[in-house]
């Protein structure tokens, strides 16, 4: 089985190498000539971006053969300090005045292309409110001042919020009013601190944005720091499209759009002790490698600072996604328990886990090795959602006779030990299918309900072992809080996992739960890993000791 390690696990997100054909060296050969490092120690001198700006600025103008764009929208996430302003006002420049739109290919050029200004360019600065706007307008100002070559040589009008070309074209800042916003067509806009765009006048704003840049093919760059999970900013919702994405082309699956979003992020490490000096250091070493200016004792002076909140440092300086008060486990906590390279070996023990659902909730099969309690996703089905995110309403019916394939699969690869379900909308092949196949490999001591007047080999309704699962959910907690056991890195797995809300029971214990009853957000296969590390446990206490080499040769349970 193929391990396909999460999207938002990765320390880097940006692509490795450069792409072959790009007009990204004509936009870094214009800036390099007109613009001037404003500030920091080297003030006066010409600007150039950083390795990680330019192989970003690369990717961004990159083409295909025919010319079209490889990314029709771009995020760069990164932590505070590290220079996101001046990067967008030397872009959002360069989109004014620069060669950025493809006017013929040249093999003997760098990038393969030729590049021609925008015509009539309309660049936009947009944020929540013009304060937000001020970091990147006023790196343009200073870029763009009166009398520098730049302003000179391409007849530019500055003014402190709006840039006039002596060829019709425009500069500007636009704030939050989806409705003032309505028609503009934007050739170019930075999406300014896009953590703070919450909710539906946020995701108004965005899409009203969106929809005048598509007019004509153009795109949309976002700016952000570290959201807050679970505020419903626009940053969150853009890196959940960017997950769902990757996922998608890990799977070998075709995305919704042919374009991708490119996305720049660089987060610590999972296993970082902010507490730690020395894993500190090397932590904000990782983080802030390309950024020259920065000195990193000052971060820990501050992330140490007794007015300091832990998470708040860690969203602005390690570039974490902290959870919400609420959240079951810590992203970095479960992607600190990640072994993607732990091979599954056939024939091995397993025990498997199944959470089903025909329509609304996913269905996942999860499984765990008995020889080290390793977990590992067999697989997850979501339905589509057929109404708004708000409603959070999935009607489209997921195909159990894939589900049953997996299933099948497992057993014919594994040695499986036990095999748990739950009941709901799934009893015909919980009660009935998959007991009339398998009922007889499973010990009796590991039935899913071994006694009583209607034992069951494999139907464990949750419903009537709520009690019994939010143990073993809280007892799952703290195995991940400690790093107690390993798991694939299933990237939807771990989604699910960092969706999961606590919730506490009449018997003391803490269970999970949905953010709302109605979110669109599934849990299912992170019940299925509280379920299949139960069930481990169980059969630890009850399995049959593994089989004589003899037994093995002659065949399983002879």
């Amino acid at each position: 089985m193929a391990e396909i390690v999460s999207p938002a696990a990765r320390l880097d997100t940006l692509p490795v190498g450069v792409p072959g054909l790009s007009l990204g060296y004509e936009a870094i050969r214009w800036m390099c000539k007109y613009l001037v490092q404003p500030n920091g120690p080297k003030a006066g001198q010409r600007y150039q971006p950083t390795p990680r700006q330019a192989r970003f600025i690369l990717w961004w103008y990159a083409v295909d053969e025919a010319g079209n764009w490889l990314h029709h929208h771009g995020v760069r996430r990164l932590s505070k300090g590290t220079g996101k302003s001046p990067a967008a006002a030397s872009l959002a420049l360069t989109e004014l005045c620069g060669p950025v739109r493809l006017k013929d290919f040249d093999s003997a050029r760098p990038g393969g292309c030729v590049g021609k200004p925008v015509s009539m360019p309309l660049v936009q600065i947009a944020a929540v409110s013009e304060a937000q706007t001020e970091n990147t307008m006023r790196m343009v100002r200073a870029f763009a001042r009166k009398g520098s070559r730049v302003a000179v040589e391409h007849g530019l009008d500055p003014g402190l919020k709006i840039y006039h070309t002596s060829e019709g074209g425009k500069l500007e800042v636009v704030t939050n009013s989806a409705a003032s916003a309505e028609g503009a067509e934007a050739s170019f806009i930075v999406a300014d601190e896009v953590e703070h765009w919450y909710g539906k006048p946020g995701q108004m704003f965005s899409n009203t944005l969106a929809d005048n840049l598509a007019k004509s093919g153009s795109r949309m760059l976002e700016t952000a720091n570290c959201w807050i999970p679970g505020a419903s900013s626009v940053a969150e919702s853009t890196f959940d499209t960017w997950v769902q994405q990757e996922e998608l082309l890990a799977a070998g699956k075709p995305t919704k759009t042919e374009s991708l979003i490119l996305y720049d992020a660089r987060q610590a490490p999972p296993d970082t002790d902010m507490a730690d000096h020395d894993s500190l250091k090397a932590a904000l070493d990782y983080v802030y490698e390309d950024c020259w200016w920065t000195d990193t004792k000052f971060i820990i002076n501050r992330i140490w600072h007794k007015a300091s909140r832990i998470d708040d440092s860690m969203r602005k300086y390690m570039n974490w996604p902290v959870a919400p008060e609420d959240a079951w486990v810590e992203r970095q906590s479960w992607q600190g328990c990640a072994d993607p390279g732990r091979e599954l070996v056939d024939g091995e023990r397993v025990v498997l886990f199944v959470d089903g659902s025909k329509s609304r909730d996913a269905t996942a099969v999860v499984g765990c090795c008995l020889d080290d309690g390793h977990v590992f996703t067999a697989g997850v089905w979501e339905p589509k959602p057929t109404t708004s995110r708000d409603e959070g309403t999935d009607t489209a019916q997921i195909d159990l006779a894939e589900v049953d394939a997996v299933v099948q699969a497992m057993h014919e690869r594994f040695d499986v030990l036990a095999f748990w379900a739950d009941v709901r909308e799934i009893e015909g092949l919980v009660k009935v299918t998959w007991p009339e196949r398998w009922r007889d490999l499973y010990a009796p001591k590991l039935w899913a309900v071994p006694g009583g007047k209607l034992p069951e080999p494999i139907a464990w309704d949750m419903r009537s072992h709520s009690r019994e699962f939010a143990f073993a959910a809280e007892m799952c907690q703290a195995e991940i809080r400690d790093g107690a056991f390993t798991h694939d890195g299933h990237p939807v797995t771990e989604r699910h996992v960092c969706n999961a809300r606590t919730t506490e029971t009449r018997w003391g214990a803490v269970t999970v739960r949905k953010e709302t009853p109605n979110s669109p957000d599934k849990i299912d296969a992170c019940v299925c890993v509280i379920g299949a590390r139960m069930l481990y446990r169980v059969a630890l206490s009850n399995a049959p000791e593994p089989e004589e080499p003899a037994q093995a040769f002659f065949g399983s349970r002879w």
